[in-house]
Formats: C-alpha cells, sequence, structure tokens
C-alpha cells in the first residue's frame, strides 16, 4: 500500500484528500492497524493512479467464469 503511494509521488495527506479521508485513515492502513475491503483496495489504488484490475492480477487472483 505503501509503495503505490510513495511510487505516485503522493505523501500521506495528499492520498488521503484525494481519498476524502482522514489522514490517520492512511496511516492505519499502511502501518497494519487497519484492514480495508475491496472497494477501498481499488479507491485506494485508483487513487495512485493504478488500475484495480492490474493490482488484482498482479495478486494472482483469476476471476471465476459464470
Amino acid at each position: 500500500m505503501r509503495a503505490w503511494r510513495e511510487g505516485a509521488g503522493l505523501t500521506q495527506r495528499a492520498l488521503a484528500e484525494r481519498l476524502k479521508r482522514p489522514h490517520s485513515f492512511v496511516y492505519k492502513v499502511e502501518s497494519g492497524n487497519r484492514r480495508i475491503d475491496p472497494i477501498e483496495l481499488a479507491h485506494w489504488v485508483n487513487a495512485c493512479g493504478i488500475a484495480a484490475a492490474t493490482v488484482i492480477k498482479a495478486m494472482g487472483v483469476k476471476a471465476r467464469s459464470r
């Protein structure tokens, strides 16, 4: 999480502004004191300029076909 933020050249406060969350949210997530759900993950990486699909693919998660 931190690497994505830093790779985007964002401070914790700048990312928090993009997410419309307090900067303590970013700190807690990066320090492991708060977990996030998949929707929050998508917002996080999108705010860092990364497509959520890219992150999911990198995690090795495969979509199930219906």
